[in-house]
């Protein structure tokens, strides 16, 4: 079923409506849209109704300006709302950090799942500019959608200079330049967490619902790195590293880890 949420400021969110069970919601990271997360969404739906949505200024949903953190916050609880009155989350990577934040604030989330925060904690890479998010905006601003990615690839994802190259060649690459607008969105999600800074401590300590916190065996050492920090700074946290994988995580790993701990 396809439907959409009116949000606190009247924005829109369109969301899948899927299976039958416990309410999940999948919140996606950056530049993804729900299309991103249907193949986890079609592995959950035997065991729990599952709520896979555009997050805000992405695919159907509408995109109210200006944005805060808060706005979108509010979009998660207008969804546990549509699906009864609590839910299990799952975010992944930036979306991962928005479901935290969720969370902290209070919204009615029984369980929380989390892949993969793309905090950098210490010195195992560089941390972002300081004017990060600012560079994003001005990008967008003057039409430059394809350097705003460029930068967002190199910048914060890491990647080399000579791929970002090729990858602006692919036939993604429109689609991609398209959505950079909501690249300063994510970034203002993560705030200081990616300075190089140990994460605050209390800032989460609200956080007491069972949390996993998930990582890739393949993944690079800082993100790793930052998925134990936040297993430490959280009352009731739990690791769960899935081998072989990385940031683009399978949803055959994943889902069965899911399932076990929302149904644990």
């Amino acid at each position: 079923m396809r439907g959409k949420v009116i949000s606190k400021d009247d924005t829109a969110i369109a969301f899948d409506q899927t299976g039958q069970g416990p309410v999940v919601i999948l919140v996606g990271g950056a530049l993804g849209d729900r299309s991103a997360s249907e193949p986890l969404a079609a592995l959950l739906a035997a065991h729990f109704t599952v709520l896979n949505y555009d997050r805000r200024g992405r695919g159907e949903s509408g995109d109210t300006l200006p944005y805060a953190v808060e706005r979108e916050i509010e979009d998660i609880d207008a969804l546990i709302k549509e699906g009864g009155g609590s839910a299990y989350v799952l975010g992944g990577s930036s979306g991962a950090v928005l479901a935290l934040e969720a969370s902290a604030r209070g919204l009615a989330i029984k369980k929380l799942a989390l892949y993969e925060p793309p905090f950098i904690i210490d010195e195992s890479r560089p941390p972002l500019p300081k004017d990060y998010v600012t560079q994003l905006n001005e990008m967008v601003a003057a039409g430059q959608r394809g350097d705003a990615v460029a930068f967002f690839m190199t910048k914060a994802v890491g990647m080399p200079a000579e791929a970002i190259v090729a990858m602006r060649q692919t036939p993604f690459w429109p689609r991609l330049s398209a959505a950079a607008h909501i690249l300063a969105y994510d970034g203002t999600i993560m705030g200081k967490t990616m300075s190089g800074h140990p994460l605050p401590r209390g800032k989460w300590d609200s956080v007491t619902v069972p949390t996993l916190v998930m990582d890739g065996g393949a993944s690079p050492a800082w993100m790793r790195n930052a998925v134990q920090a936040l297993v430490d700074v959280l009352p009731c946290a739990q690791r769960c590293t899935l081998e072989d994988q990385t940031h683009v995580v399978s949803p055959e790993a994943l889902a069965p880890i899911l399932r076990a701990f929302f149904n644990g």
